[in-house]
């Protein structure tokens, strides 16, 4: 059989043919395990108590979320049962195995299966558990069962003024892909949204970077790293941000 055209009966260009595409599957009720990191599907009665708890006195954290901070454990303990009641947005808590604590959760949302895309989002991270080992290594979890999964597109998004967001999706090796003006509206506050990706492509020199990155022996007998995981990244995007 000869290859298919990609232009169309009046010559005009079409996209090229995705070969034995199906759509993948939706995220499961699975535990995942790594070196550092630990995700699970988020639960108010195994969770709340010990990620408000790690939340407290951080309100900074809630800055760019559309909801929080929160003033009470049982506030807490409401919102953690709200977000987990349908089966997506797909959330997961965040447990550091070295420091032996869950210090946030994480979610897939954006779920769209037919067009092989998903989005990783609504994360909050306690101080704790930013800049971390296990940090990075449950973003790489999550980005690495979608693509095992079969997706073509994994996104991240944020609101175009949180700059460690930003940061942070450049440093995970997400291309930026521009900025949706007056995209929402948030607590009442104008809301620009950044868009960044990662596609299927990109991926396998991505995992590559991260296991490089997350191997032991990466970091010195303090913890401190040895290569940057920006640096190992840099080649694969295809844009940069260009507010970093």
């Amino acid at each position: 059989m000869g290859k298919m055209s990609d232009t169309g009966s009046q010559n005009r260009p079409l996209g090229p043919i995705v070969a034995n595409w199906s759509p993948p599957i939706r995220p499961q009720e699975d535990v995942r395990i790594g070196q550092y990191a630990q995700l699970e599907p988020l639960d108010p009665a195994r969770h709340a108590a010990l990620l408000y708890r790690a939340f407290s006195g951080h309100p900074q954290v809630w800055d760019y979320m559309p909801a929080g901070p929160f003033g009470s454990s049982s506030g807490f303990h409401r919102f953690v049962s709200d977000i987990t009641k349908a089966d997506y947005p797909k959330f997961y808590a965040v447990k550091d195995l070295e420091a032996g604590e869950f210090g946030g959760f994480c979610s897939y949302l954006r779920i769209s299966p037919d067009a092989g895309s998903i989005e990783v989002g609504y994360i909050s991270f306690a101080p704790q558990l930013q800049q971390t080992r296990a940090s990075t290594e449950a973003m790489f979890l999550m980005m690495q069962w979608a693509f095992d999964a079969g997706y073509r597109r994994y996104e991240w998004k944020c609101n175009a003024l949180n700059g460690p967001s930003r940061r942070t999706a450049q440093r995970l090796g997400f291309s930026y892909e521009g900025t949706f003006r007056q995209a929402d509206v948030v607590k009442g506050r104008n809301r620009d949204t950044a868009w960044f990706a990662v596609t299927d492509t990109d991926w396998p020199a991505l995992k590559e970077a991260f296991s490089l990155w997350l191997a032991p022996s990466n970091f010195d007998a303090s913890g401190q790293q040895i290569e940057r995981l920006g640096d190992l990244t840099r080649l694969v995007r295809v844009a940069s941000d260009p507010t970093l």
